[in-house]
Formats: C-alpha cells, structure tokens, sequence
C-alpha cells in the first residue's frame, strides 16, 4: 500500500489527520465522515483491524519492521500524527472560532454533513427494503442522541476509560459524533479540554525545565485521567475496528445505510440556528465547571429570520459542500492515479 503513495500523498494523508482531529473536537462532528469522504475510510478500519493477536506476537518476538508493515503502519502513523497536532493546533482554533463566530462555523460543519451525504448517497444503489429500515432506524438514532440531556461530569477512573471507548466512535462510525456522545456522558470538558490542556502545559514545563508540576496533585490527576481516556479510546479503536470490518465485509449495503441514517440525524446536533441551554440550579443560577465555565445542557434550535447574517450563513453552508466536494475530487483523483 505505502509503496503506491508519493510524497504529496503522505502530506495530505497527515492533512486529513488533522482534519479528523478537528471533526472529532466538535460537537456534532464525526472525524469518520471525514474519512469516508476522503476516500480512506475502510483502509483506516482494515489497518486498524490488523492489531490483533497475530500483530502482538510480532511486536513481543521484536520483529519490529514486520509487525509495522503488517498494521499499514506509515499509514497509521501519518493520520494520527494530524490527529495528534490537531489537538494542538488546529483544535484550538476551532475553539476561537467557535465563541467569537459560531453561527458560521456551525454552517460551515452543516453544508459539510449536507455534502457528505450526497457523497455517500450517490454511489449507493443497494436500496431495498432492509437498507430503508436501516436508514430510518440510524436517522431515528441520531436524532435521538440529539435532544438527550447531558450527564454530569465524573472523573472515576473506570468511567473515564469507557468514555475513551465510546468517543472514538466518531472516528470508525460515519455521522456518531464522539465529541457530543462525551456532552452527554457529561465529560467532554474534562477529557477534550481540561487533561488536553494539562497536557499541553506539562509539555511547556518541560521544555522550560520546570518540573514542580510532580507537586501539582491537580495536574497530576489530570495526565492520568488523559493516560485513562488514551487508553480507552485505544481500545474502542481496536474492537470497534474488528467488529466494523466483520460488518463491512458481510453486511456492507445494511451498514452504508446506517451510517447515511446516522448522518442525517446529525443534522440536528448542527443545526446553525440555535441557541445554547446551559445547566441551572433550582434557584435559577448558571452551574458551573471545574474551570469555572457554565455546563451545557443542551441546544434550543429555531428557524431563522431572512437577514444579512442569514445569508452569509447560507454562503458557508454552501463552503462546506464545496469543501466535500473537493475532498471527493481529490480522493477520486487519487484513486485514478494508483490505479
């Protein structure tokens, strides 16, 4: 496989890392679409798919080079070093842009999932009884997981390990956002915000030589929460991958149709014209996070008035459909060349 890739492919394959970085940090957002899209989802799921038994036998008898050549490890390797920097970079400026332009930024996703399943809707000509049922029963899914109200946070350890299984289902399940699975759970920001940014300034300590952080039992808590997490989705990324491959393999037209169900359901997380419910005592007063941040409980959605900031969001939607559709060009393109 790595043998038929150029070097601007293995550039672009570290640029969709990043981009299933940053899909899976938004709410709503699955980072597998953008592998569907992208045209390497089911090259993600089989290589994945290779860590098993056989892989781990490799890696213990020291065969290093074969046990990398046998999981597609430069095509790991590449996508989840974009993944990995997305988390420190392109992730944080999704975070900007969602407070200072979230209507837009919303539209931009919105047209993006509209894109997404035009794209996967095109090439499917399996549509019968079963694949309907299977699409209406993902869409009913999805929506559903919209309007459930959120959990409260909880850093137990055993907890914390199943949200890391559960949240990389944005990432081999099209349209099941891992993100908004952890708002529900009542984790995402102490797992995508809090242990990312212990993270990141332990990293910075570091580099500075600073190391009294080992006195800083909060921060220490926190790296051990994001090892726990890391863990689980390792984990949830692995059994996900073998039991999507079995499903891919044996009933492919059923799975397509789930996923296209899931995708239209997220529509509604996404959905630009909305407002944001926050979490509030029986007295009336915003509850607040361990960062002093108000917790979210959900969105309220409206259908918007024709004004000039309607239209622009419009026009972003609109961005984001061409931005799938060059992702398609592109992945088509490809494809074309190795063959």
């Amino acid at each position: 496989m790595e043998s038929t890739r150029s070097f601007k492919d293995r550039v672009f394959l570290v640029i969709k890392g990043l981009a299933m970085g940053a899909a899976n940090k938004v709410p709503g957002v699955s980072g597998g679409v953008v592998a569907f899209v992208a045209g390497f989802y089911e090259e993600f799921i089989h290589s994945l798919q290779r860590v098993n038994k056989t892989a781990f036998k490799l890696l213990f008898n020291g065969r290093f080079k074969s046990f990398y050549n046998y999981v597609n490890g430069k095509f790991l390797f590449l996508l989840f070093l974009g993944i990995v920097i997305s988390y420190f970079s392109v992730s944080k400026l999704l975070d900007y842009l969602i407070i200072n332009y979230e209507l837009y930024v919303w539209s931009t996703f919105f047209g993006m999932i509209l894109g997404s399943i035009y794209y996967i809707n095109k090439d499917f000509k399996d549509w019968n009884s079963k694949t309907i049922v299977a699409l209406i029963i993902g869409a009913i899914v999805g929506v559903s997981i919209s309007f459930l109200d959120p959990a409260t946070e909880n850093d137990n350890l055993f907890f914390v390990f199943f949200c890391g299984i559960i949240s990389v289902s944005g990432m081999t399940l099209p349209g099941f956002s891992g993100s908004f699975i952890l708002i529900l759970l009542g984790n995402y920001v102490l797992l995508l915000v809090d242990s990312v940014n212990a993270l990141y300034d332990t990293i910075a300590d570091i580099f500075s030589g600073n190391f009294e952080f080992i006195y800083n039992k909060a921060r220490m808590r926190m790296l051990k929460v994001l090892t726990v997490f890391t863990l689980g989705s390792v984990t949830g990324l692995v059994t996900f991958s073998h039991i999507l491959n079995y499903i891919l393999k044996h009933y492919k037209s059923i799975t397509l149709a789930t996923i296209i169900g899931f995708i239209i359901g997220s529509l509604g997380v996404v959905w630009p014209w909305k407002t944001t419910v926050f979490k509030t005592s029986p007295d009336g007063q915003q509850i607040l996070d361990s960062t002093g941040a108000p917790i979210i409980e959900n969105y309220k959605r409206f259908i918007p008035e024709l004004n000039t900031e309607t239209y622009i969001a419009i026009a972003y939607i609109l961005l984001g459909i061409l931005i799938v559709l060059a992702l398609e060009w592109y992945g088509q393109r490809t494809k074309r060349i190795k063959v």
